[in-house]
């Protein structure tokens, strides 16, 4: 069996810089959809971002919700991580639209990687694979 992961879904502050953030990498990427619905204690906004394949769906924060949810340490959601063929391109782009990148988090013989944190406080990882041996590749240093 094959897998394949078709999209995420990721709850934001601002649907506007979520929606900023992803076609910035992904210049590919673009809206597929969305609504705004009625809830309790007001309205949701969801919306998807990519393409054909894959997507981010992104959704408003509930007005009545707040959250002590501390990354690493509670359930949910830490990072989420992409395969690019171009990291110092997707870099590039990021602090072209103002973002704070940051060093490379690792550079070793057969990957690369960076962890970049949205104006939504969602962290991403983009690591590109410098060789196409699935051993070398996954080499786990510590």
């Amino acid at each position: 069996m094959s897998c394949r992961l078709e999209h995420a879904n990721i709850t934001v502050k601002d649907m506007e810089e979520g929606v900023r953030f992803l076609t910035t990498v992904f210049p590919d990427f673009q809206s597929r959809g969305g609504d705004t619905v009625e809830i309790e204690g007001g309205q949701k906004q969801w919306l998807h971002v990519g393409t054909d394949e894959t997507y981010i769906a992104l959704e408003s924060v509930t007005p009545t919700t707040d959250s002590d949810r501390r990354p690493y340490r509670d359930l949910g959601i830490n990072h989420i991580g992409f395969v690019v063929d171009d990291l110092d391109g997707v870099i590039a782009r990021l602090v072209e639209a103002g973002y704070e990148t940051g060093d490379l988090a690792e550079e070793i013989d057969y990957r690369k990687r960076t962890y970049v944190f949205d104006d939504n406080g969602v962290e991403w990882e983009f690591v590109q694979y410098l060789t196409e041996d699935a051993e070398k590749a996954n080499v786990y240093q510590m």
